[in-house]
């Protein structure tokens, strides 16, 4: 299930929070998150880019690129997929990573816990998502939003 805490976060509580993913990713990523097949599925969806190699992403925008020029909401859920011992300010996303978040949660064998300081749009459709501020599960966005709302 996909835990959320919103708003700041105390790092005393979670010292193994990460408020910028995009530059731990960039200092602790591996070659295998890269090449294997969910990844590259979210890098061709996000940021419209096609793996060549574990080190260069063939990109609309930019062209071939190194892995650590890619988008910083790629490399947030890149770090979802593969490094379950962080806490990710999610906050680093855009929209457009809200499905790849609850699809990775759904993958996941345990709860995945994210912090956000704005209200993600994770759709209309039905969810469960745990707000750990107030420890409510809610299933819908006028649920979702009614109760982010509180703590940002």
């Amino acid at each position: 299930m996909l835990n959320i805490i919103f708003g700041d976060i105390n790092e005393k509580d979670y010292p193994n929070y990460v408020y910028e993913p995009g530059l731990y990713f960039n200092n602790t990523y591996l070659d295998s998150w890269i090449t294997d097949d969910f990844s590259k599925r979210m890098i061709k969806s996000v940021d419209k880019g096609i793996v060549i190699s574990p080190n260069a992403v063939d990109t609309k925008a930019m062209g071939i690129i190194p892995v650590t020029m890619i988008s910083r909401g790629l490399k947030t859920l890149i770090l979802l997929q593969h490094d379950s011992t962080r806490i990710f300010n999610v906050s680093a996303c855009g929209d457009n990573c809200a499905r790849w978040v609850l699809e990775i949660a759904k993958r996941s064998d345990k709860d995945l816990l994210i912090n956000l300081r704005h209200i993600m749009d994770f759709g209309d459709k039905p969810y469960e998502i745990k707000i750990v501020n107030n420890d409510m599960v809610v299933h819908n966005a006028k649920e979702y939003v009614m109760n982010a709302g509180l703590f940002l």
